[in-house]
Parts: structure tokens; C-alpha cells; sequence
């Protein structure tokens, strides 16, 4: 996936090559600042890429669940600027069964570098606030199993952010109607 052509873009939502599907949901925004941790400072990890990817508002991550093998929306590269940030346009995922809403991220050193997951220098994943997933789950249209999901979960029953998600957890502003920005500093 990450040599494919065209998978260096900001809007996810939309497929490359030859998929044809549109990811529909909650609009969001998401940004991201990359900071490399070596020494005493924190310095923005300037030309650092990042591969960002995410289920749809059904729970489904293209390339992999059925209904949606054919498709690689919802999945990007975007490369920092000098002062370490990129953003995505997205869509707010779905809350399926045993995961609490979520997005994975990987951080490469360069775009050159992000064509094999070999290359990467951290893997994790962005938590999204509980009043926000509550919010979408609860208002917006096509989010109705979110909404029966959520209710079975917590972030301390995830099994990725049972462990701790106090870095992870993303601030998000905005609303349903209006779509929304998140926003993570991730430390490298």
C-alpha cells in the first residue's frame, strides 16, 4: 500500500487508482504535530511522513474487511512541514465491537522513506474523548451500531488504551454539524 501511487494526499475520504468509493461520515480534520525527542529538546520533526489510516463510519477498514476489499479510502500519507505538523480531511470512524474510536498512525523519517513498513520509527494510535464519540454515536446519521458499541466499551476496557491513552488522547473541537478538527502532538 504505502508505494502505491497516489497514497501521498491530504483528503482520505476519497480513493486513488482504481477504487471508486467515498468514505461518508462526520467531517473531521486531523492534525498532527511530529516532534523528535533526541536530546533535551523537543524539536519539530521536520519532513517526517505519516501514514494515517482508519475504519468508516460502519467499522470497516478498506483494503481488509469484506464489504470493502476493493477500496483504500481512509488511508493516506501526508508529510511535516518545518515546524512538524500535516493534516488530513477525514471522516470520524466508527466505534466497532471491542475497540473504542480510534485512528492508527505511522511516523516515517521521510516520504522516501515510508514505501515499506520497515522503515517506520513509531506506530501507535490516537484516542478520541468519550464526550465527542458520545456527541456522533448519538446524533449523526449512519453512526447508529457506534452508538450500541460505545455503550459495551471504555477506555479502560479497550485492549490497546487499557494500558494508559493519556498520549494518545487526541483534543478535539468543533461539533456534528459543523465537522471537527483533532489534534495530536506526537512525540518521536
Amino acid at each position: 500500500m504505502l508505494s502505491e501511487s497516489g497514497i501521498v494526499r491530504s483528503d482520505i475520504t476519497s480513493p486513488f487508482g482504481d477504487a471508486s468509493g467515498v468514505a461518508e461520515g462526520v467531517p473531521v480534520t486531523v492534525k498532527l504535530k511530529v516532534y523528535d525527542l533526541n536530546g533535551s529538546d523537543a524539536t519539530p520533526l521536520a519532513g517526517a511522513a505519516v501514514y494515517l489510516w482508519h475504519c468508516d463510519r460502519d467499522g470497516n477498514y478498506s483494503m481488509y474487511s469484506a464489504d470493502v476489499a476493493d477500496e483504500n479510502y481512509l488511508r493516506g500519507v501526508q508529510v511535516a512541514g518545518a515546524d512538524g505538523t500535516l493534516e488530513f480531511t477525514s471522516i470520524f470512524p466508527a466505534c466497532y465491537s471491542g475497540r473504542w474510536q480510534h485512528m492508527h498512525f505511522a511516523v516515517y523519517p521521510s516520504v522516501d522513506d515510508a514505501t515499506t513498513y520497515a522503515n517506520k520509527l513509531r506506530t501507535s494510535q490516537l484516542a478520541l474523548p468519550e464526550d465527542v464519540c458520545n456527541d456522533v454515536c448519538g446524533t449523526a446519521s449512519g453512526y447508529e451500531q457506534s452508538a450500541s458499541n460505545l455503550a459495551q466499551i471504555s477506555l479502560s476496557s479497550d485492549g490497546i488504551f487499557s494500558d494508559g491513552y493519556s498520549l494518545q488522547m487526541a483534543s478535539v473541537t468543533g461539533s456534528v454539524d459543523e465537522g471537527y478538527t483533532i489534534s495530536l502532538n506526537v512525540p518521536v
